[in-house]
């Protein structure tokens, strides 16, 4: 590797570690970022010991729409058809016995629709 003219032989760009979420295979080039925004800011955060309900990421992927897809499956989640899938998704908790969640964009006015991802 050369640096501003100046060879450094110790410096190798051999390491690739940005793999998609999605199928964990290797990302060529950017990823596609995905960040899921908070239900409702919490008063104190987490404390150091403890996790958030919700990783907001941002989760890397390749840039087919069928990677988020699949990784939402993989969680259980369920997904809103009214959206697509963008840069930051909004999280939809769904009542019942095991907490369960759907994501969306949130940017249609309509009721969610939810599906399996």
């Amino acid at each position: 590797m050369e640096i501003m003219g100046i060879r450094i032989p110790t410096i190798v760009k051999d390491n690739v570690a940005v793999r998609c979420d999605g199928c964990l295979e290797v990302i060529d080039g950017s990823p596609w970022r995905l960040n899921v925004l908070d239900v409702v800011a919490a008063e104190t955060p987490v404390s150091w010991a403890g996790r958030p309900a919700i990783n907001p990421g941002p989760f890397q992927f390749h840039r087919d729409a069928a990677h988020v897809r699949t990784w939402m499956a993989k969680r259980g989640w369920l997904f809103c058809r009214r959206g697509e899938i963008r840069e930051i998704m909004r999280p939809i908790p769904i009542p019942g016995d095991e907490p369960r969640l759907a994501l969306c964009d949130g940017i249609h006015r309509d009721d969610h629709e939810l599906i399996p991802a």
